[in-house]
């Protein structure tokens, strides 16, 4: 007689077993069974698990097969596999992102690239003045991870320069107060300089973006006020140092442990290395008629036995992004690879050890106004290739050294994403690295100009002239997922004009929130963005995070619904007139195939 056996309780059973029923449930399943028992959360996170389902629900895997289905051979119309295990392997290796070294969370690259995503407002700062509330517009932002993210709570802060000439900082992940929350503010007129040009220095330009710098290590902040460099220390928010050029500020390079801050002016490229001090003061002997504190005698200026420090000139004003390549193997650490991008056709190269010699440039043709790299080597005949997928597994798998350097800008009113492949010279009188492949991408990748650029996980993010951001595969052809950042009227009296696509914020400035050290928390890489005005946060979260809106607490219940229904109607109307703006540019560029692509 047979003995019967009672079945395994679901928790006995092997994790392989549980692992193959899980890939039969859908991804929004598998986030709420992790919160059972810590034994399903371990498995609800298996990295192979996700990146399965990121690849599955892929927009490149679904164009891929697209492309199939409508060129398909007779030999596969026979077959009764339509994707036998072969082909679906090799087509995962095409579409794989991730570099050689490279650490991946799947879970959070599932949730950015499928799961929501909302638009959070950062508190707004204000300035009280004989019973008068004025908002105070933020000028600038940097992130600041006090310790490079070492400190025992994981810290992350925004770092902005006001109007009124003050310093604030936001707690951005919520780790010291709320998060979105101000946690600190300096005094008014910090950053202003008094003494000549008084009138013109009291003002922090809103037309350079990257206007600050932050040392963690150090806990410094660099601004750029004109033309002048101010030097704050963040644990007092006081001002240690000033130092200034002969021409207006434009953009400043990412500050780096060992090398010095890379500054463009107006005409010109210089190395400003802070860790030399200049001296505090000057002996009352060498002042003619007392200038104020901090500002250098303009005569003692004049007979200074000590030379200038060299500089770049530029024949072509008005540098925008400068980018300071990282080193090969080491990604937090800078190599002596300067990128210089602006208002000129050209994308300067120099070599920080025979600075202010050019390197070399690499011809654009566009109007970059952003940069960022990739640590490996690009090559638009693979990327062809592994778009098709028909790149060998043992191909791909053939390690290119190099890096890669990305440019967003704008050509023509529309968006340039572009990508260059970096190789190191092979001789030793070489300079650092060398161009060897190139794509532009001017039809797909926005219809208006790409204001700022990052990475994004194992994605490319961007912001763009209508108020998107927008996800792209690193081939910088594949979108992913896009975005409408909107218009925050949070201060404002509401029209229907103001919820329209023209008058929605732009992020001039994306920063990605991922920590640089520690263990990182699931779904915490977020997008910090600047508007030129106040500052944003996309989370990957059905909700906001935090809200800094006016409270309806004093508000009646109809006013309340009153305002439901003026939104409601605002909405709809919106919605009516983009219809009627999607008609016109059709009827516009009809036969013409040139019609904007939503």
């Amino acid at each position: 007689m047979a003995t019967s056996r009672r079945p395994l309780p679901w928790d006995e059973l092997p994790d392989e077993i549980l692992l193959q029923i899980l890939r039969y449930l859908d991804p929004c399943h598998i986030t709420r069974l992790q919160f059972v028992s810590r034994k399903l959360r371990k498995l609800c996170l298996d990295e192979k698990l996700w990146k399965q389902f990121c690849f599955q629900d892929s927009s490149w895997y679904r164009s891929l097969q697209n492309r199939r289905a409508l060129v398909k051979k007779p030999a596969d119309l026979l077959s009764s596999d339509a994707s036998p295990s072969w082909r679906r392997r090799q087509d995962r290796a095409n579409w794989d992102p991730v570099y050689p070294g490279e650490r991946v969370s799947w879970y959070d690259e599932y949730i950015q690239r499928h799961g929501p995503a909302t638009v959070n407002w950062l508190q707004t700062p204000r300035k009280y003045d004989g019973g008068l509330e004025t908002v105070m517009e933020a000028r600038g932002v940097a992130l600041y991870s006090p310790h490079d993210g070492r400190d025992g709570l994981g810290t992350m802060l925004a770092v902005s320069p006001l109007e009124d000439g003050s310093i604030c900082l936001w707690d951005v992940n919520g780790n010291r107060a709320r998060q979105g929350s101000i946690v600190a503010r300096s005094r008014p007129g910090k950053l202003f300089i008094e003494g000549q040009n008084a009138r013109r220095s009291r003002r922090v330009d809103s037309d350079v973006i990257e206007c600050v710098s932050v040392s963690d290590s150090g806990h410094r902040a660099f601004f750029a006020v004109q033309s002048h460099l101010i030097e704050v220390d963040l644990n007092r928010l006081d001002v240690v140092n000033r130092t200034g050029f002969e021409w207006s500020i434009t953009a400043l390079s990412a500050v780096h442990d060992g090398v010095p801050l890379t500054v463009g002016t107006s005409l010109g490229i210089h190395l400003h290395d802070f860790r030399a001090r200049t001296r505090a003061g000057h002996d009352m002997a060498e002042r003619l008629d007392g200038p104020l504190e901090g500002v250098a005698h303009t005569f003692k200026a004049i007979f200074d036995p000590n030379p200038l420090p060299p500089y770049a000139p530029l024949s072509q004003p008005t540098p925008i992004s400068i980018l300071h390549l990282p080193r090969q193997g080491a990604p937090d650490q800078a190599s002596d690879d300067i990128y210089v991008a602006g208002r000129f056709s050209n994308i300067l190269h120099y070599d920080r050890r025979k600075f202010p010699s050019i390197a070399g440039s690499i011809y654009s043709g566009a109007l970059i106004k952003s940069l960022t790299s990739l640590p490996g080597s690009f090559s638009a005949l693979d990327t062809e290739l592994r778009r098709q997928a028909e790149l060998s597994v043992a191909q791909i798998k053939t390690e290119m050294t190099g890096q890669t350097l990305i440019a967003g800008g704008g050509y023509n009113t529309k968006g340039s994403l572009e990508m260059y492949g970096l190789n190191t010279a092979d001789d030793s009188a070489g300079h650092g690295m060398l161009q060897n492949s190139a794509m532009k991408n001017r039809q797909t990748a926005a219809s208006a100009t790409i204001l700022s650029i990052i990475n994004h996980g194992t994605k490319l993010v961007f912001s763009d002239g209508t108020g998107l951001l927008k996800w792209f595969e690193r081939d910088g052809s594949t979108e992913c997922r896009r975005l409408r950042i909107g218009h925050s009227d949070s201060e404002e009296e509401g029209s229907l004009f103001a919820s329209m696509p023209a008058s929605d914020d732009l992020a001039r400035k994306i920063l990605s929130t991922r920590p640089k050290q520690g263990p990182q928390r699931p779904n915490d890489d977020n997008i910090l963005f600047w508007t030129g005005e106040k500052l944003g946060m996309v989370t990957f979260t059905a909700g906001p995070r935090f809200d800094y809106g006016p409270t309806p607490e004093e508000s009646s219940v109809a006013e309340q619904e009153e305002e439901m229904r003026r939104r409601a109607y605002v909405e709809r109307m919106r919605q009516a007139l983009n219809c009627q703006a999607d008609e016109v540019r059709y009827t516009g560029n009809l036969g013409m195939g040139m019609g904007a692509r939503y």
